[in-house]
């Protein structure tokens, strides 16, 4: 079997052909920039893959977005991508590939799918896994015993809406202080600024803080904080197994996972949340991507 596998973020599309073995056949990726709306820019994507993978060998799509979305309903509304609110992206697909099953889970939920999936060899051992997504915002989602829980709306594990700081800013979603106000890489960037630095975006920000840059370095440390606090929150409800951290912040690596180590370290009580390891994808990018394919190849999951 081969499946087409799509990953909706805040700021780029990414496609793949993907087989039962878990082989990246083609793959392809367009940023969200430019004149063309979103719709347009998920035709791209998707085109550039049936061009050397004909639909006709596709067994159907799986696909990971950022949320909020309603599987049921096949709709997603990205809070970074404005234009989609309650986008019907399932029955878009459907349209764009007639006769090909899809099915849909939060950007997060496939991280950690795949993950399980596609990981380092002891993850698919693991009974309870949060998956993290890093980046334009916070998102998470869960694996347990090998399938991902998504809850009856089908947004479980939106960690990145947990609060942790009730005097905090004000987050997209209408709550103060979730952990995406200070960990996603546009609120670490403005906390940044605001505080002496002058870079411009979380990249230039990791970099200064490899340097030694003392705001950067702190940047990173409150993320990491707020991010302790929400694993081991989810940790005391689930007793999770592994957390893996995906996401173009988390591209950083020890500069942001080390302060989240020892944060974790720090402030678990509990002998089992003492044992809980946090760890960097091993996927890289590809994670989401193989998520959403195993979507198909391992659950093709039923609406909730």
């Amino acid at each position: 079997m081969t499946v087409l596998a799509v990953d909706i973020g805040g700021t780029k599309f990414a496609a793949a052909a993907i087989s039962d073995g878990g082989e990246i056949r083609v793959r392809a990726e367009v940023a969200l920039s430019g004149t063309r709306s979103a719709e347009e820019r998920l035709a791209q994507v998707i085109s550039k893959i049936t061009e050397r993978v004909s639909a006709d060998r596709l067994d159907g799509v799986g696909v990971g977005s950022a949320g909020p979305l309603d599987p049921r309903a096949g709709t997603v509304s990205p809070v970074n991508i404005p234009s989609w609110r309650d986008f019907p992206l399932v029955k878009t697909l459907e349209q764009m590939l007639p006769g090909l099953p899809v099915r849909l889970a939060g950007d997060a939920q496939c991280m950690a799918l795949g993950e399980w999936w596609r990981g380092a060899p002891h993850r698919a051992s693991s009974r309870a896994v949060l998956g993290i997504v890093v980046s334009t915002g916070v998102g998470g989602g869960f694996v347990l015993e090998g399938r991902p829980y998504l809850g009856p709306t089908g947004n479980a594990g939106h960690i990145g809406h947990i609060t942790v700081d009730l005097g905090g800013d004000p987050c997209p979603c209408g709550a103060i202080g979730c952990v995406e106000t200070v960990a996603s890489g546009p609120s670490m960037v403005r906390w940044a600024r605001a505080n002496g630095w002058n870079g411009d975006d979380a990249v230039a920000l990791a970099t200064a803080a490899r340097a030694g840059n003392a705001v950067a370095t702190l940047a990173f440390q409150r993320a990491a904080g707020a991010l302790a606090t929400a694993v081991l929150t989810a940790s005391a409800l689930f007793d999770l197994d592994h957390v893996v951290i995906g996401g173009g912040v988390a591209a950083a690596g020890p500069i942001l996972l080390d302060p989240l180590r020892q944060a974790v370290a720090e402030n678990a009580g509990l002998g089992f949340l003492r044992r809980l390891p946090v760890d960097l994808t091993s996927l890289g990018r590809d994670a989401g991507l193989f998520g959403a394919a195993a979507l198909i190849l391992l659950h093709n999951l039923q609406k909730p």
